[in-house]
């Protein structure tokens, strides 16, 4: 394609407003977030742990954490989680009139993905007659089973020794407490905001700029392997309730929001309120310490492109 002609695609079909692009950019970060997050998972789960585990889901959580700051960070930030857009308003970094179309877009990406997750694992009824005369004329292993109705024998269970829709969301341990569930959401999520507030901050031990996505992937894993036996260290409201609407509307039904003495509420709101609290500690415990700049000296402590867009 010509240079003439790669300009004309551009002038055409480039978006001019800036929060339709920073929209999209979250929508389509946290759908790679859930479809690669959430299909490590449903690897561990179908095969019974033939091919995964508590490790790989942890580091697979990690990286495709990682892959979405990377795709969607240079435009708006890549938040991924309503908990650190709001976290990022209260602290004067994003404007609070974004706040609204960041999580929206955030919501239907991780509804997307979900979907994704669901379509690699679920062959639909109506192709089966199909994928008989192909394994009949190829003996393709890849058609050769249905990953959902082979593990659970034809039912999407929310509970129990079958049960697959902790593959989208998160469901608190037997012995957990709403209380006690909403505790330990909040302090991992205020682990992560603090930690996060302290990777992009110029004036503390920084990261290499092009590296703070590792980083944050890094996070994520000692979180995961520290504080995520009680409800799988969701730290994310669209994380967990995208995905939970999806398995509601898409088989499971509405024990999804029921199950775990309807635990649904906990993983949207525990993570709002512990993100704020992460990035308050971190801003008054050690950013407004920071001494005053020299001279010629950067001045801009939110000069990074990740997480702090302010256009």
């Amino acid at each position: 394609m010509s240079r003439k002609n790669r300009r004309s695609l551009k002038e055409k079909f480039s978006l001019k407003n800036s929060l339709v692009k920073e929209a999209l950019s979250e929508f389509l970060g946290t759908f790679i977030l859930i479809a690669l997050g959430c299909g490590c998972v449903g690897q561990a789960v179908l095969s019974r742990g033939e091919h995964g585990g508590p490790m790989t889901v942890s580091v697979g959580f990690a990286m495709a954490v990682t892959i979405a700051v990377y795709v969607s960070g240079g435009v708006s930030g890549g938040h991924i989680n309503p908990a650190v857009s709001l976290a990022m308003c209260v602290t004067g970094r994003l404007k609070w009139t974004k706040l609204p179309i960041y999580i929206l877009a955030q919501f239907l990406g991780a509804f997307v993905g979900a979907a994704a997750v669901f379509g690699i694992y679920y062959t639909l009824k109506n192709l089966e007659k199909f994928m008989e005369i192909w394994r009949s004329a190829s003996s393709c292993w890849l058609f050769s089973t249905d990953a959902f109705m082979e593990y659970s024998d034809g039912k999407l269970e929310v509970t129990g020794p079958n049960a697959t829709a902790q593959i989208f969301a998160t469901y608190p341990a037997p012995y957990l407490s709403l209380v006690n569930g909403f505790a330990d959401q909040v302090m991992s999520t205020a682990v992560l905001l603090l930690a996060i507030f302290a990777i992009f901050d110029t004036k503390n031990n920084s990261v290499p700029k092009g590296l703070e996505p590792i980083a944050v992937g890094l996070l994520i894993i000692v979180l995961t392997c520290s504080l995520g036996m009680n409800s799988g260290c969701a730290m994310n409201p669209a994380r967990d309730l995208g995905p939970r609407l999806f398995t509601a509307v898409a088989g499971w039904g509405m024990e999804v929001f029921t199950a775990g003495n309807n635990w649904w509420w906990v993983p949207i709101v525990a993570p709002l309120v512990g993100g704020v609290l992460g990035a308050m500690i971190y801003v008054i415990f050690i950013e407004i310490h920071h001494s005053d700049p020299q001279p010629g000296e950067e001045n801009d402590v939110h000069a990074k492109y990740e997480m702090t867009n302010m256009a």
